[in-house]
């Protein structure tokens, strides 16, 4: 599959020519599960610039697709022609080349909103293939932990939330995104993530972020109203097929 977004854009000049390539779904086409394929997908999505997207069956890799970016797998891009293959440095990249005043700066503002959070998809990955029913309890409180430092960051007000003149306290954030009103890279980073978390532990092992955790659950819908999420994301379903080998039944 290949499309062109944001889709009532139209290429200038100086247009950069940018072309994403991610993991395809079961049915080779549609959007796969990869959350580092989600996140670059947003950066671009939230940059505004014009790019195609390209949906790889990485079992029926097209030859073109062989030469250009031998022994890669998507996520990678190329601008204005040259490939690039590390998530991580694509980031980089993009938040230097793309920038104002011509598009947003995706960078986050207070540095802890970029590791916080950052160790959930460990916990949840440990939790979810570990197959001994005596390790699930320690391993689901492991993950219930990281998700509570995460819905207290997001209850925690920022700095620039506090009106030091005011002589009332602010006590908990209104904000919509971990770092703010908007969503930044630290967004684009754990949002992907958290959303599988959220899917796979219901499906596999009946679990739910708890609803005390409300902070959590306003962040995650925030994000669904947003289509730079939403348009960018798998489909449940498929999160579940790729999850389907990978998630161990607890057995004695």
């Amino acid at each position: 599959m290949s499309l062109s977004v944001p889709q009532n854009g139209l290429k200038g000049d100086g247009e950069p020519v940018i072309e994403l390539f991610v993991k395809a779904g079961s049915d080779g086409e549609s959007i796969g599960n990869c959350p580092f394929s989600q996140r670059l997908f947003m950066i671009l999505w939230l940059k505004g610039v014009v790019f195609n997207v390209t949906t790889v069956d990485l079992k029926r890799k097209p030859a073109d697709l062989q030469n250009l970016a031998p022994g890669t797998h998507p996520p990678f891009i190329t601008f204005n022609g040259e490939v690039k293959t590390d998530v991580n440095k694509i980031e980089e990249f993009l938040e230097d080349v793309l920038c104002p005043p011509k598009y947003v700066k995706l960078g986050a503002k207070h540095p802890e909103s970029n590791t916080t959070g950052m160790d959930i998809f460990a916990k949840f990955s440990a939790y979810i293939k570990n197959s001994k029913p005596d390790a699930n309890e320690g391993l689901e409180r492991g993950l219930l932990k990281t998700l509570q430092k995460l819905d207290e960051y997001l209850r925690s007000p920022l700095p620039d939330e506090i009106d030091h003149n005011s002589i009332e306290d602010v006590k908990v954030s209104n904000r919509r995104f971990l770092d703010g009103e908007e969503m930044t890279l630290a967004d684009c980073n754990l949002l992907p993530k958290l959303h599988i978390v959220k899917v796979v532990t219901k499906k596999y092992r009946g679990f739910d972020i708890p609803r005390e955790m409300t902070a959590i659950w306003k962040y995650l819908n925030n994000a669904y109203t947003r289509e730079e999420f939403t348009n960018t994301c798998p489909s449940d379903k498929e999160i579940e097929i790729a999850y389907a080998d990978v998630a161990k039944r607890l057995v004695n």
